[in-house]
This record gives structure tokens, sequence and C-alpha cells, in this order.
């Protein structure tokens, strides 16, 4: 359950004030931060067509002609160069003020709302019944200004509510405050006549929360500021006192590094190594220019995947899974209970050796940014042993994932087949020879697990109060054997819930089965509101069936 009015961090104290209801500002430097490339760009423009003149001040070069500010100076413009670039500053800092003004916020008790625009206005507003997840970003240009984005990721299509920028503690603790009204704690409260914690005025910062300390000296206040922001660039990504310690999963990386070299493009790499050896050994040369170029600058591909997925974290909090990453620029994404449609955990073969998994997982929106290493945030656990899947799956699946399945997962992970899934029928050899031992389903309380893969090995975990529909279907050949195939449809993700070769019989008995048990689970399910309501097990016995 959420914590309590009494539980409140201070950065989340703080940041009640901005869930008043009222219109509210960004961080000052928004402008700056949100233009930032663009203000990079025009400096280096400008370095770019004064560089002759620069060489000269430093090491005395001859002068050419041709340089723009002689010319300036030889037709008598300075006057004029001067007001044009007075002109052109002031309007670049009167559209921005006009930018920041206008750029408001404001959280109601059912809403996130964004107001922008100068001469075309727009406002977004998201629901707090339909946030999926709260993602604060901090680039590494944003970190030096102690700012952050707060990305409030929405169900639905480009319906995401983004706060670019805010203080870095603010928007910490408004990722609190939001998740504490959407998570229906706070209704509970008034319902009861609890109140909802202390007033934000005692203490909390003015503004936007960023102002530096005003007392002592400025020199004091100076070696403040620098001394936060260093302290916030070598704070860990994830606080130690955000979730018990036994629920953080780290990758170690040395791991992360051995599952970059053991994955599809190392071996798409290591076959295009052998053409071009080929080729060249036999009079080609040609060869060595045209891909011997892509050749080296896959080595950044490396680079980056392995820089941006370091201090990549995963632990339970009160309010959802966090998953953080990033070295100089970071992540940190919270994801609500109830949020997740299917999970999947699945094995490519190279990593079979060392016993490696990976967990993806399906929800109804994500966050703008991208994962850790660019991937799709859809990817919880990049790579993991055996003993991190069991910690994930607890963190993301709390009702299912518990010691008493621990042997059916297990099972649908390295299981060869004959075991307590219901299985494909002999006869589904002639279509799934290779595979037809192992693919399987288990149907659980409110979980169906299914599991499929004997090359790449998969176990696909659906709770059923998230289910949209089942599908069964036959093609002929199915027909002829008595075989039909099954497809359980959540949310648009990477997971694909589906299953081949199943005996008609026991799929038509699946689709019964399935079917009432999702309406149940839909009716009793109260994850959503998971901090009105205590926890609660499913209310559906275990309708385990038995392995064919």
């Amino acid at each position: 359950m959420s914590s309590g009015p009494a539980d409140l961090t201070a950065a989340e104290r703080a940041a009640e004030r901005f869930t008043d209801g009222e219109w509210h500002r960004l961080h000052p430097a928004t402008p700056l931060l949100r233009g930032g490339i663009v203000f990079i760009a025009v400096l280096g423009f400008v370095l770019s067509n004064l560089r002759e003149r620069i060489v000269s001040f430093f090491v005395g070069a001859p002068d050419f002609g041709g340089d723009p500010l002689d010319e300036i100076y030889n037709r008598g413009w300075e006057g004029w160069a001067l007001l044009a670039l007075a002109i052109v500053l002031v309007a670049c800092i009167g559209g921005f003020y006009l930018s920041w003004r206008m750029h408001t916020f404001r959280i109601t008790g059912d809403a996130v709302e964004v107001r922008s625009g100068i001469l075309f206005r727009t406002q977004r507003k998201a629901r707090l019944d339909r946030i999926q997840g709260i993602n604060v970003v901090r680039p590494v240009l944003a970190r030096i200004f102690g700012a952050a984005k707060l990305d409030i990721t929405v169900a639905g299509h480009d319906a995401n509510v983004q706060l670019a920028y805010l203080g870095s503690l603010l928007a910490d603790g408004l990722r609190g405050d939001v998740l504490r009204l959407a998570s229906g704690v706070k209704a509970a409260e008034r319902a009861s006549g609890s109140g909802v914690g202390a007033p934000a005025g005692n203490g909390a910062p003015a503004g936007n929360g960023n102002g530096a300390a005003v007392n002592g000296t400025r020199t004091a206040a100076v070696s403040d500021l620098v001394n936060r922001r260093v302290n916030e660039f070598l704070a860990p990504e994830l606080d130690p006192n955000a979730a018990p310690p036994q629920s953080v999963v780290k990758i170690p990386p040395v791991r992360l590094f051995g599952s970059l070299l053991l994955s599809g493009f190392t071996v798409f790499v290591l076959v295009v190594v052998v053409v071009l050896v080929i080729g060249a050994s036999t009079g080609r040369e040609w060869l060595l220019l045209v891909v011997l170029p892509g050749l080296i600058g896959s080595a950044s591909f490396y680079v980056n995947r392995f820089t941006k997925s370091l201090r990549y974290s995963i632990a339970g909090t009160p309010d959802g899974v966090r998953v953080g990453f990033g070295l100089l620029s970071t992540s940190n994404e919270t994801l609500p209970p109830g949020r997740i449609h299917a999970v999947e955990v699945l094995q490519p073969l190279l990593w079979r050796p060392f016993g490696w998994w990976q967990i993806r997982i399906d929800t109804a929106g994500h966050s703008r940014e991208k994962g850790a290493a660019g991937q799709a945030n859809t990817t919880m656990l990049p790579v993991g042993d055996a003993q991190d899947v069991a910690r994930v799956l607890g963190l993301v699946v709390p009702e299912f994932a518990t010691d008493e399945h621990r042997a059916i997962i297990a099972a649908g992970m390295t299981s060869r087949g004959r075991d307590a899934f219901v299985g494909s029928p002999r006869r589904a050899a002639w279509i799934r020879p290779f595979s037809w031992q192992r693919t399987g389903y288990s149907l659980i309380g409110g979980v169906i697990l299914l599991r499929r893969g004997v090359v790449w090995r998969s176990l696909s975990i659906v709770p059923l109060a998230r289910l949209q529909s089942l599908e069964l279907y036959q093609g002929p050949v199915d027909r002829m054997l008595g075989l039909a195939s099954t497809r359980l449809h959540t949310v648009s993700g990477p997971v694909r819930p589906r299953l081949a070769a199943i005996d008609r019989d026991q799929s038509v008995s699946l689709f019964e089965k399935v079917a009432a048990t999702a309406i149940v689970s839909a009716r009793t399910d109260t994850s959503h509101r998971w901090g009105a309501f205590p926890p609660s097990r499913p209310a559906e016995p275990d309708a385990r069936e038995a392995g064919s």
C-alpha cells in the first residue's frame, strides 16, 4: 500500500504545494534547456565564421581577407551590425521569456494538465486513472542546472504529458505526489477524514523550489550550489531509502558486456568479417572500401549500448517498480501496479550456456524517452540470471510470482515438457518436430502461462484481469491433425502471447476457462487503485490443470 502522510519524503512535502489545482510555471532555465541544441549549433556557426580571426589572434597567421568582420568595418557598418545584434538578442530573450510565461501546468485530483504556445496554444491533459508510468529524465546539460524532465506516460496514442523542465528535487517530489493521487490513497484519506499530510508551506521553497540558499554570504550560497550539483552527479540513481535492498536488482558490467558480445549483431559482424576476408583473399579489394568503414563504425554500437546501460537497477517501491539507468544522462521510471498487461521471459540460444535471460513487458503507454542502450522501455531486464528473473517477476507480477509458484515458473523456463503444463499431443510432432514436447500452457488462478520454443526459449505470463480478448484458429493442416492454435490479445507491445499445436478439445476448454476467469479477475482487480485498497489475492481458487 502507498505510504501514508507521515511517511512522505521532504521532496514530496515540498511538492504538495504544486498539487493544489492552480497553474504553475516550469523551471526558469526551461527555454535554454529545450533550445540547447539550437544554441550550440548557432554558437558553432559563429565560431566557424570567426575561425581566421581567432587563429590570427593567437598565432599571428597572415590575413587573406574575406573576413565578415573586416567587411563590416571597412564599409562603416559597425553601428548597424551592433543594432542588428541587439535586436536579435532582445527578440530571443523576449521569445524565451514569453515561452516560459505561457508554459504552465497544474495538477488536480483527477488529472495533470499542461498549457503551452505563444501564437498557437495547446493544452494536454493526462487523467490520473490512465497513467501508465512516470519517468524522471535528467539529461547531462539539465543536471548542470539542477533540472529534470517529468514524462507522464498515459494510455493511448501520443497521449503523454511532459513537464520539461522542473527542479530536480521538485520532479522527484511531484512524481511521488502524482502517484499518490493516482493510487487513490488521498481520496481514501479524505473519505476517512485523516487529512493529507502537513501543509506544504512549512519549509517549502518558493517559486519552483530551485532557489539557492539565502542565508549567509553570496560566496557561501555559490559554494552550497556547487556542492549540491556535485552531490547530484555522484549520487546513486536509486535512492537507497526508496526501496528495500533485497528488492533491488542490478546488472554487473561484465555480464552486460558479455550479453552485448553474444548478440545477433555480433553474429552479423562476424559474417561480414568472414565475407571481407574471403573477398580480400580472392582479389576483391574493393570490398575493403565498401565494408570496412561500416565495420569500424559498428564499434560505436557496443560503446553506446554499454555506456547507456551502466548503473541499471530495478527495484520495488510502494508506488510500483522503479527502473533506473545512465551514467551522465540518467533516467528513472516508475511503473505503478496494475499497468503491466503481459510479461515474457526469453533466452536466446547464445545465452543458454551462461544461464542468462531477458524480460520484456507490454504496457498501454510508453515513455517518450528511450530505455537503456536506446532500446524500447518495454525491456524490463536486459540481461539477468535465474535469480534476477525470480526477483523481477516478484516485482512485476507480485500476486503470482510467489514461493508457491516458483516450481511452475522454473518449469516454464527450462523444462523440456511432460510436466504440470498442458502440452501438445504426440501428433503435433508433424508440424512442430522439435518443440512439440515443450509447447504447453498452465492456468493458475487469474494468470495464464504459455511456454514455447526449444531453440529460443520463451515463457509468457498474462494476468487475465488485463486480457483484451482470446482467439482460437485452425489452418487446414491443424484441422486434419485435430489441433488448434491460441492467441491472447493484450495491448500492443513486444510480447506475443500465443500457442500453436494444442489439442482441439483442450483449446476449446482453455477458451471457456480463460473467458470465465478473465471476467471474474477484471471485476475483482483493484491493483489500479493500489493505495485505496489493501493487497489481496485473486478471488478465484487455483485452477491448475493436470498435464496431458
